[in-house]
């Protein structure tokens, strides 16, 4: 489950650390999070959909990644990022 283009701008926006930014880690981390949040719903009317679970998976995993990359560059900017997303760890 993709998010909408106006819903993937804002997130963009928020999580921007300059303008014209779109590819910094903190705004992929966003990004993966709101299609991990979109999938999980899915998921609960969809139980055995498999192949979109195999997905959510793939996408928790880079998610993973990014998040531990942000964190051995700056630790600062990692417990800000998880705070915002509201995520455990």
């Amino acid at each position: 489950m993709s998010i909408e283009a106006e819903r993937k701008k804002e997130v963009i926006s928020e999580y921007a650390l300059k303008d014209g930014d779109t590819g910094s880690p903190e705004i992929q981390v966003a990004i993966l999070t709101e299609r991990i949040v979109n999938l999980t719903e899915h998921f609960k009317s969809h139980k055995k959909d498999n192949h979109s679970r195999q997905g959510l998976l793939k996408m928790v995993n880079l998610r993973r990644k990014l998040l531990d990359y942000v964190k051995s560059k700056d630790q600062k900017r990692y417990e800000d990022l998880i705070k915002r997303l509201g995520l455990r760890r």
